[in-house]
């Protein structure tokens, strides 16, 4: 069995590539981590893309777009998929949830990132607020269930790497955000503990999203 050749094609920033790097640490695949530089490089490059964004996953030269195609990819090939089907389908009923609660609470962190112009105290009760309240009592429910600590099932599967990094994210902006959720809190250090991802946390690149 010969082993893929895989690059990953991102922005030099965590964001929607983290989800693919933490994957491969965990998995210890080799692949080759290509930042594309957003004014330099990104408009020529994007034209070689399936639908014109990144992250785009190249898999011995033939390319997979969207970020969660890529995960799903890449955790049924390396077992952090689910243990069954019905993990399987957990999972994914988790990933697209989260996606759900993002399309709302991005209109607040776009604003206090300074990516776009807003009253970051009115976006904060208009979306981030209720957007949380809705989804991490289903995230807390989840660990509940599972009780291994981890989303789904008995192990670790990439959507915990999607919510860890994101509630990571997020708590090192907003401490305060997290306070009626520390069940998230100790998924996050159960998640970010894990020796090939703490080892990668040390590595990577700095950036603030």
């Amino acid at each position: 069995f010969e082993m893929p050749v895989y690059k990953l094609y991102y922005f030099p920033l965590r964001a929607l590539g983290e989800l693919m790097r933490q994957i491969f640490a965990y998995a210890g695949v080799d692949y080759e981590d290509i930042r594309v530089d957003e004014e330099k490089e990104w408009p020529a490059f994007k034209l070689q893309t399936p639908f014109g964004q990144m992250p785009v996953l190249e898999v011995d030269g033939k390319q997979i777009p969207q970020s969660f195609a890529i995960a799903r990819y890449l955790a049924k090939q390396y077992g952090m998929a689910g243990a069954t089907p019905f993990e399987a389908a957990w999972v994914d009923a988790l990933a697209d949830q989260y996606k759900d609660y993002y399309g709302e609470f991005r209109k607040f962190w776009y604003v206090l990132m300074e990516f776009v112009p807003g009253d970051k105290d009115a976006t904060f009760e208009e979306s981030a607020k209720p957007a949380r309240d809705a989804f991490y009592p289903i995230l807390v429910k989840a660990l509940k269930d599972a009780g291994s600590g981890f989303l789904v099932g008995s192990s670790v599967t990439w959507v915990d790497f999607l919510i860890s990094d994101h509630i990571a994210t997020v708590k090192a902006e907003l401490p305060c955000f997290l306070d009626a959720y520390p069940e998230l809190i100790t998924h996050v250090e159960r998640v970010q503990a894990l020796p090939a991802i703490a080892a990668w946390i040390a590595r990577r690149p700095v950036s603030r999203v």
